[in-house]
Parts: structure tokens; sequence; C-alpha cells
């Protein structure tokens, strides 16, 4: 039996015997972050035992979404997954066939939680989608609603601006010539801007470090305050998260070759100041801060050509 005949896909669904919403939950769309997964199966255990009562609406799990990914231990199978996620009718790679599984999955559902975790150390956080608007990059209606879901998960860090900043950079390299496909604005299309498309609302936790034994317990957190906000369970609502802190990402910045460096081992949300070096390019150009803000996803691992980190600045969304 081949690597591919003995993977599957898999999602465990649970109804209410009364109407409400209906949410989906995610694990493991990238293979390396398990978090998810561990408290994804641990709520599902607590379902089939009688612990926790699912009295409305609907609840998938979906504990592994990229197999593949997942027995090899690390992010992509043949590519990123939460990236140009879209049905097609040509499948290439294998996460084109979970595509195809998953989008009309997503389709059913008006509420999506996709757990992951990051590389670097670092508090978590949730990424919010685009504020009401008409526009045609990524038109929404539901702001206040995935806000108030966002708000509800019992973290206190909002960022916000990925595909319109995702968008600009794929300007940027058009503009230079690029000719790959993160110069595709499509690309930047994971599963939540997916799942807004369709009409629904999506929130992507990032739980903390991939290896830190306290992500479990906060993905776990999640799914229990999140089924209670939706009503699915008799749980008390949770209240809005205090203290909170939003962030805007504005700009991204692509490594360029093999030997571009980081100054310094940066971490999410470390602080840059205007005019700090972030890094140098391999011809000793520095790479430095435009203005006052935190760096966001830096990757001391992206090949040449793909995202290196992103800035973000103080919002006052949340």
């Amino acid at each position: 039996m081949s690597e591919l005949e003995s993977l599957n896909l898999q999602s465990v669904s649970f109804t209410g015997l009364t109407p409400g919403a209906h949410l989906i939950v995610l694990g493991a769309v990238h293979g390396n972050e398990t978090c998810g997964t561990q408290a994804i199966r641990r709520v599902i255990g607590e379902i089939e035992s009688g612990q926790l009562n699912i009295v409305a609406g609907r609840v998938s799990f979906v504990p592994v979404t990229n197999p593949l990914a997942y027995a090899r231990h690390q992010r992509m199978g043949d590519r990123n997954l939460n990236r140009n996620l879209v049905p097609t009718e040509s499948p290439a790679e294998f996460e084109d066939r979970i595509a195809n599984w998953l989008c009309p999955l997503l389709e059913q559902h008006d509420a999506l939680l996709d757990l992951h975790s990051f590389h670097t150390a670092g508090e978590p956080f949730v990424m919010l989608g685009p504020e009401d608007n008409r526009g045609t990059l990524e038109p929404f209606a539901r702001a206040a609603e995935e806000t108030a879901l966002a708000l509800s998960l019992g973290v206190h860090r909002f960022v916000d601006g990925w595909l319109d900043t995702y968008a600009a950079g794929v300007a940027r390299r058009l503009a230079a010539g690029a000719s790959s496909r993160e110069a595709n604005v499509h690309y930047g299309v994971g599963t939540t801007e997916y799942m807004r498309a369709q009409g629904g609302i999506a929130l992507t936790l990032e739980c903390g470090q991939h290896d830190d034994p306290a992500a479990p317990e906060v993905a776990w957190r999640a799914i229990h305050n999140a089924l209670a906000h939706l009503r699915l369970t008799v749980a008390p609502a949770p209240a809005a998260g205090a203290d909170t802190e939003a962030l805007r990402l504005y700009q991204v910045i692509d490594r360029a070759h093999a030997d571009d460096a980081f100054a310094r081992d940066w971490a999410s949300f470390d602080r840059v100041r205007a005019g700090e070096r972030i890094g140098t390019r391999h011809d000793g150009t520095p790479v430095g801060a435009d203005s006052d803000g935190y760096i966001v996803f830096p990757n001391p691992n992206a090949l040449p050509g793909q995202e290196w980190f992103y800035l973000a600045r103080r919002s006052t969304r949340v």
C-alpha cells in the first residue's frame, strides 16, 4: 500500500435537537501544528461520553485536515493547504484533493474556527477578517458577528489586514516580474477567506508555539467558548475578553535570497522602531521598519520569493 492509499479524510459531526448555528472546527491544516488536533479529539471524547452535550445546531470537527502533512510531521504535503484553497476539476497536488472534499464541507456551515500554532515563541492571537466593505478583494458584511465570536475565545490579541497586505505584496512581486504562484492574489485565499466568500464568519486562532504544552489547552478552551457563544451548548456565554490589543498588518517583506538573514531571532509581536534593522539582504542592504510597530510571522526558513515577515501597527478595531 502506498503512502497516499493509507490516508483518509475524516469529519465528525454532532447535531442538537433544536435549530441553531452550524460550526466547523479544523485542526492540523498544517501537519506540524497539532494543538488543534489534540483539543478536537478531547472535545469529541467529552461529547461521546456525555460530559458535554450539543443541544442545538450542529458542530463538525476535522481533527486532521491535511493527513499527508500530518503523517510526515511537517507543515505541508505537496503544498500549503492554507493557500489557493478552491475546488478544482483537475487535482494535481494532494492538497487539491483535500480542497475538493473540504470546500463543500465548509459550505455546509456558517462559522469556522481554524486552530493553528506558530514556530516562534509568543502569545496566542486571533486572525480577524476585514471590516464590512463592498470592495472586490474580500467583500464582507458580518464583521460584528465575527468580532463577537473572536472576543469570546479567551485570548486578548487580535490581528487583521491579512488579505489586503498579501495583495499588496502580490502587486509588488508582479511589478518585479515574479512568475511564481505567490504572485497571484488568489494564492492568499485559505480556509477563512473561502468561508467568508460563502457567506460565513471565520476565525484563525493561533494557539501558541508548536510545542508549547499550553497550546492544546488554549485550543480546547476556545472550542468550548465558541460552542457556548453560538448557543450550541447550555454553558453560559463567555464574557468578552478584557484588556484587548488590536493590530493591523500593513506590509509584507519577502525573502529575496537564501543568504538574506535576520539581525536577531525575532518572535511575532516583538516591537520594532522606525529605522530599526530587522535583517540584512545578501548584498549587505539593511532591511528595516518604516515606522514604529511590530514584527509578525517572522520566518527564518522562508524560501526566496516567499513571505519573510510582516509588519503591523496598532489598530482600534477591537
